[in-house]
């Protein structure tokens, strides 16, 4: 087995994606990187593979020929060939098209169903990305460079440099694309590989040894902070949410390190500006009571408030689905449990209105209710109140944060709220002299039960 395969053959059995029922997806341009990876795949295993290419048409006939050069290459070897063209509205620029390649990767990777998508990043290819950040200024943790392993995308070529894979094609006899645009200077990482780094040949010998070598200590050292990050997460943090009061003791290099990780966590670009943008936005939030939401993505938001902070993801609000209580008994759905019993017992210990138990008085009343999340038009007679009032207004005065106000759950009545739950009881089913009902809620996944 030659020096390729053999190292692919460990990627893939370090990572725990050699099983026989996974399906690869390579990402293929059919350039020397691609073909050499696609190859070896094929050659190595028995899965199921497919190629997937775009097309980005930038550069007319010569995009086409390349794109059936491939389609070619894949009927010759049978292997399953799928392409797309990159819309026209896309902007020419490497960030765009990047977006928009990994976009169609994630695309191929719910249409295949696979969860393992390879590109042929190589050794090359990670000294450029750690040249590109040390001018981006993105700090010690950028210069870990290209992943190799990042959520869905797998990169087994990374220890391998370009000399290697071009001996590779040459001795398998491989014809691979020859992209023009690859000594289009005015792109940012083809001006770096054909003049930045053979200038820093002329101070270093095998300068893409020597960046390679920066990007292992850089993850090592990178490693050893996080582990002290962790340390730090664990104590000021609380259901998923950094408590803001201990936040703000942490020193401020700290607290950028944080923020640092919300980019990161959710796989979102960030430099120096974004961090101090997100970090200045907590600082001025952090003394109101009902909070301020930032932008991090079009989905993707920080909350923070004076007492937490936390990333929520506007794609995940609550349906408005409800489910009718029509008796007594027990109610379960995946998220959640809810009990309504008979209550004999005389007390005079109530719970709080933060507490998932209530005991109510339900007598004389036909039980018609349903569990679910607000509405436009809901109301609600607050306990101790003789007039009922809007229920946003209600949710106001007990400083809910506008993002959570549509994750809670309420015991209704047609338009009428009778339980907020974790926030107070109707004044209608106030116990007047014993309760005759316990209410109890439990959500599965905020409490875990």
């Amino acid at each position: 087995m030659d020096n390729i395969s053999q190292k692919i053959k460990i990627f893939l059995e370090k990572y725990e994606i050699n099983k026989p029922d996974m399906v690869y997806l390579v990402a293929f341009s059919g350039g020397y990187d691609s073909m050499c990876l696609l190859w070896a795949l094929k050659n190595l295993t028995n899965n199921k593979i497919v190629a997937i290419h775009l097309n980005h048409c930038w550069r007319g006939k010569e995009s086409d020929f390349e794109e059936k050069n491939c389609e070619n290459f894949c009927k010759k070897n049978n292997i399953e060939f799928y392409s797309e063209k990159l819309p026209e509205n896309v902007p020419k620029t490497e960030t765009a098209a990047r977006d928009a390649r990994y976009e169609f990767f994630k695309k191929c990777a719910e249409k295949f169903g696979s969860t393992v998508v390879f590109t042929a990043h190589n050794k090359n290819d990670n000294a450029e990305t750690l040249i590109y950040r040390i001018c981006k200024g993105t700090g010690v943790s950028g210069l870990q460079g290209i992943a190799p392993v990042r959520d869905i995308f797998y990169r087994p070529l990374l220890d391998i440099s370009r000399d290697e894979i071009e001996v590779f094609c040459r001795e398998h006899k491989l014809k691979p694309n020859n992209d023009s645009s690859n000594k289009d200077i005015k792109y940012k990482r083809n001006y770096i590989r054909s003049r930045i780094i053979p200038e820093l040949s002329n101070i270093c010998d095998n300068v893409e040894d020597s960046l390679n070598s920066l990007s292992e200590v850089a993850k090592e050292e990178t490693q050893i902070v996080q582990e002290y990050v962790n340390l730090i997460l664990d104590k000021i943090t609380q259901d998923g949410k950094i408590k803001t009061k201990k936040f703000l003791k942490l020193s401020e290099s700290l607290q950028k390190r944080i923020i640092y990780n919300m980019f990161i966590n959710n796989n979102i670009d960030y430099d120096r500006k974004k961090i101090t943008g997100i970090w200045e936005f907590i600082k001025s939030a952090s003394h109101l009571k009902s909070g301020k939401t930032c932008s991090l993505t079009k989905d993707l938001w920080v909350f923070a408030s004076d007492k937490y902070i936390e990333v929520i993801n506007k794609k995940n609000n609550r349906s408005h689905s409800s489910v009718n209580i029509l008796k007594e008994g027990t109610y379960e759905t995946d998220d959640w449990t809810f009990k309504i019993e008979k209550f004999t017992e005389k007390t005079d210990k109530y719970p709080k209105d933060s507490d998932n138990v209530a005991y109510v008085d339900l007598s004389d009343v036909v039980i018609d209710y349903q569990i679910r999340h607000r509405k436009d038009g809901d109301i609600i007679q607050p306990l101790g109140c003789f007039g009922s009032q809007k229920l946003k207004k209600y949710l106001n005065g007990k400083k809910i944060p506008n993002h959570e106000k549509d994750n809670l759950f309420f015991l209704a009545e047609g338009n009428e709220i009778l339980w907020a739950i974790n926030l107070g009881i109707s004044d209608k089913i106030k116990t007047k002299d014993k309760p005759t009902h316990k209410l109890t809620f439990y959500e599965r996944r905020k409490n875990g039960y």
